[in-house]
């Protein structure tokens, strides 16, 4: 059910000219004051409405689509999908959206439900590593609960990948790429590889069966500032473009580039329909990597993945070695990728 302000503002998107108070207080019975008063809200949120005496209210259609405006409101105006994101719960502010949706999966919350939030105070990383969450960046998760056994759910984390590289693509027009497994990076302008998104699977299970998967991700839209510990291998959306980008549009691709993958992987049970497309963005194929392998580290090039989405590396010495996500890390030998 809308509330008083998300019908104030549909009435105003829908008007030709200037509304008056008087017909938006009649419109909704609602006072004049109450009017005012969300008027005052939705200026604050960033929507450019313009008051003019005796003529009413109107909201500036082309500044609006430049803004960056980020809120339930304009996550729904831009959503296409069927189950990816039903329902969906905004903050302004929130801990941790995997903590917030996990939350809700104990409450008995459907599959695609979805936390988003503009700042996390309590974001974590891999192994369990604090993930810095400020403002002007997207943190959302979302709920599964997928028909698949344990071994199988990691490939989930790189459908998500492809996901949010595919939507950065589609909003951005600038090509995003895949740092396998999931991270997922853009080229700045002097052609040096950065990451702008960074992905969290979570998965708890019951009687070796899966009870519900989380996956998290923190994109970086319109972040100007990294801290000296990220900003030799961290970007934005907006300093590789150098313009602003709509968060909630970015929010509502990913959602629907993931729920045409995940369909897919779920339909197959397996990464086979993906694999030829996720080799395609993948920014380390036929590129040198060096291996973490806590037992014996060892260079190679990274070939592509095989059908469960392991990364396939040739060795010096021309063996191939298949690598588990997950199991050890994969750098670049020259630079981030």
């Amino acid at each position: 059910m809308l509330s008083t302000k998300q019908k104030i503002l549909r009435r105003l998107r829908e008007a030709q000219d200037y509304l008056s108070g008087q017909e938006l207080s009649e419109d909704l019975g609602i006072s004049r004051t109450a009017v005012w008063k969300n008027i005052r809200n939705l200026k604050k949120e960033g929507y450019p409405i313009e008051a003019v005496t005796n003529r009413g209210y109107r909201l500036s259609a082309v500044e609006t689509e430049d803004a960056d405006l980020f809120n339930e409101e304009e996550i729904l105006r831009h959503l296409k999908t069927a189950w990816v994101g039903h329902p969906f719960y905004f903050a302004a502010e929130t801990g941790s959206t995997n903590e917030d949706v996990f939350r809700l999966s104990g409450q008995g919350s459907p599959q695609g439900t979805a936390a988003v939030a503009a700042i996390q105070t309590a974001g974590r990383g891999r192994r369990g590593r604090q993930w810095i969450s400020p403002a002007g960046n997207i943190y959302m998760s979302i709920l599964l609960r997928p028909d698949l056994s344990p071994e199988a759910a990691p490939s989930l984390t790189l459908v998500m990948a492809m996901a949010v590289a595919a939507g950065v693509t589609e909003i951005t027009g600038l090509p995003a790429q895949i740092k396998w497994p999931n991270d997922i990076v853009m080229q700045d302008p002097e052609g040096q590889f950065r990451k702008v998104c960074g992905i969290l699977t979570e998965m708890r299970v019951e009687n070796a069966e899966i009870r519900d998967i989380v996956i998290g991700i923190g994109i970086n839209v319109n972040q100007t500032v990294f801290s000296e510990e990220i900003r030799e291998t961290a970007s934005s959306l907006r300093l590789i473009t150098g313009h602003s980008v709509s968060r909630s549009a970015l929010t509502a691709a990913v959602w629907a580039h993931f729920e045409r993958y995940c369909t897919l992987f779920l339909d197959h049970r397996g990464f086979a329909p993906l694999r030829e497309e996720y080799e395609s963005v993948l920014a380390n194929r036929g590129r040198h990597v060096r291996v973490l392998d806590p037992a014996q580290p060892y260079d190679g090039t990274a070939l592509g993945i095989d059908e469960r989405g392991a990364l396939l590396v040739r060795k010096e010495d021309g063996s191939i070695c298949r690598i588990e996500s997950g199991e050890v890390s994969v750098r670049g030998i020259a630079g981030y990728v």
